[in-house]
């Protein structure tokens, strides 16, 4: 038996309906992906199956006993007392619990996510506030658990961390996110929200993106040849009819009728037009980092930092939450001075701030004059447009475009912080997890505008996807107020972590053999005659350290040359991944060299 079925379901809001006639059906251990727009009815989808809204019409089946669990995007207001006293809630809104049960389901969970059992919730960081939001649903020992941008807030090793788990959990998840990477690794199904209708992919979301391209071109091709003919019939009824009164009357009742579908279609939402208005170039500088760094109290939060900043870099910053990424940001801008070191800002640089808390928004103003500070009209490029019609390029409808802020989804607030932040022309534009709450498609705009972005651009962001496709190099936090700087994005990074390990790994591995090669001289151990295999690896050594040294000098003066990073991307990551693989190599040359020498 399903744990929930929906059958001819539907929900309006006094427009459109969100919701029109849907069925659907969510079976154990499946895990489900919502994707649609924003404002699609993603959220409201959940809310009628987790039984919190009633639907208009239709029905809605759940499993008798079944337990369902939900997490939020926002941090319910209200919540106090200890990260145990959160978690162990007041007991599941299905089913009555035993106390002993429940009590070591609680104990288990907080051990399992590295839970502080008696920190106060109200002082955890948003990221461990989720994770504690998320074992209170998971005590119930939920069947369906459902979870709305479950990723938000999260650092990236929180991220890889609830992945791992939702994938050995084994209980069935509907999830909306806009973390692709996320969605990638843990949907078997993706569920489509589309214009009130319901659209089932069984395939990964790849594929789901190829195939619904296509659906897309053929329903312009087949709308367009509808709206063909039924130009076609409206000029023949014009004209008159001189048909047989039989067949008149079968083609007046076929043109009422492709009047009634033409009137019921509802056309699908244009797309987002990003465009960011770039100021005069910044000088070539743009920030200069000479051993910097910055604490409060004992605590390093960046130390040492050394690092080059050119005008057309794009930066992205990654780190644990609470490691310090936005003081780096207001250091590197200059709004903070080092304690030590020194960081120098460019010339003419003209800098725009996108605020993942949205502290720049004003709840009580409407759309419009949150976007032009009440003006009737914005510049855009030199040229006068309304604020309206400004809004429409980011699917601010004119209706929408006049309601309060405090009345737009998140996604919408996004928006309308972009739309707000581009009216302003820059040349260093700095994005504090820009990606929350964007639907795919807006996010893959906003993608190509920052690829396409002639200035400069920090980004703070854990969207992996987003990393990889913007980002030409990162600066890492790794403990202690160390900042490391990677080339490339996301992926790359990760290689260049994993050789970094293995070249230091294998210099570990070559300090062991040769102090235990002393040990065994200093004993006065005999040494063993080599093998003749083992002499002619000898002879041949110092050939393959010649070979491999060269190789590496001429990868180091590639690098060095600003005029090679202008190569494609895959040519610059190829090199920096070869020449620490070249490190390695070397390393365990020298040490191979020295054990048989000795």
């Amino acid at each position: 038996m399903a744990l929930v079925s929906l059958l001819d379901v539907s929900l309006s809001f006094g427009g459109a309906p969100l919701l029109d006639r849907v069925n659907l059906q969510l079976d154990r251990g499946e895990r489900v992906a919502l994707v649609g727009r924003n404002g699609a009815g993603k959220s409201t989808l959940m809310k009628v199956i987790a039984g919190e809204l009633k639907p208009d019409d239709g029905q809605v089946f759940r499993q008798p006993g079944a337990v369902f669990a939900t997490l939020r995007q926002e941090v319910p207001t209200g919540l106090a007392g200890t990260v145990r006293a959160v978690v162990e809630g007041e007991g599941g809104a299905y089913e009555e619990h035993n106390d002993w049960e429940r009590h070591d389901r609680v104990e288990r969970l907080l051990e399992q996510m590295g839970l502080p059992a008696e920190h106060e919730f109200a002082q955890l960081s948003a990221g461990q506030k989720r994770r504690v939001l998320l074992a209170r649903g998971l005590v119930e020992a939920p069947q369906l658990l459902l979870l709305d941008e479950p990723t938000n807030h999260l650092d990236l090793a929180s991220i890889q961390w609830l992945e791992e788990f939702l994938l050995e959990w084994g209980g069935a998840l509907l999830f909306v996110t806009h973390d692709r990477t996320f969605l990638r690794r843990l949907s078997t199904r993706i569920v489509e929200v589309d214009r009130g209708r319901l659209i089932g992919w069984p395939c990964d979301y790849d594929t789901f993106l190829v195939r619904k391209e296509a659906v897309l071109e053929a329903e312009e091709v087949e709308r367009a040849q509808f709206d063909k003919k039924l130009a076609q019939e409206e000029v023949w009824i014009r004209r008159g009819v001189k048909a047989q009164r039989s067949r008149a009357n079968n083609r007046i009742h076929a043109l009422e009728a492709m009047r009634a579908e033409r009137k019921a279609r509802r056309d699908r939402a244009g797309t987002a037009k990003l465009t960011a208005q770039e100021a005069d170039r910044s000088g070539f500088k743009v920030i200069a980092c000479e051993d910097a760094g910055f604490k409060y109290d004992e605590r390093w939060i960046v130390r040492d930092l050394t690092v080059r900043i050119e005008r057309g870099d794009k930066i992205g910053i990654v780190g644990p939450n609470g490691a310090g990424k936005t003081t780096l940001l207001r250091l590197l801008l200059g709004q903070l001075a080092p304690q030590v070191g020194t960081i120098e800002q460019g010339t003419r640089l003209e800098v725009v701030y996108f605020d993942q808390l949205r502290a720049q928004l004003d709840e009580t103003m409407r759309v419009q004059d949150a976007v032009a500070d009440g003006n009737a009209t914005v510049t855009i490029n030199g040229k006068t447009r309304h604020v309206i019609s400004y809004l429409e390029d980011f699917l601010f409808e004119p209706a929408r475009a006049r309601t309060p802020v405090k009345a737009l989804s998140g996604g919408e607030r996004n928006r309308l912080l972009l739309a707000r932040l581009f009216t302003r022309p820059c040349n260093v534009l700095v994005l504090d997890e820009p990606t929350n709450d964007l639907d795919a498609e807006t996010l893959e705009l906003l993608e190509d505008l920052l690829v396409e972005f002639g200035g400069t651009l920090l980004l703070v962001s854990h969207d992996r996807a987003f990393l990889n496709e913007v980002c030409t190099s990162l600066l890492v936090f790794e403990g202690e107020g160390r900042v490391a700087e990677y080339l490339g994005g996301y992926d790359d990074w990760q290689r260049e972590r994993a050789a970094r390990a293995a070249a230091a790994q294998a210099a570990e591995e070559a300090a062991k053999r040769a102090a235990k090669a002393a040990a065994g001289a200093g004993a006065g151990a005999k040494p063993r005659k080599l093998t003749n295999k083992e002499r002619a690896e000898l002879e041949a050594l110092p050939k393959v350290i010649e070979t491999l040294e060269a190789e590496q000098a001429k990868l180091t003066a590639k690098l060095a040359d600003p005029a090679f990073f202008k190569k494609p991307a895959t040519e610059v990551t190829q090199a920096t991944v070869r020449l620490h693989e070249l490190e390695a190599e070397l390393a365990r040359a020298y040490a191979r060299w020295s054990e048989l020498e000795a």
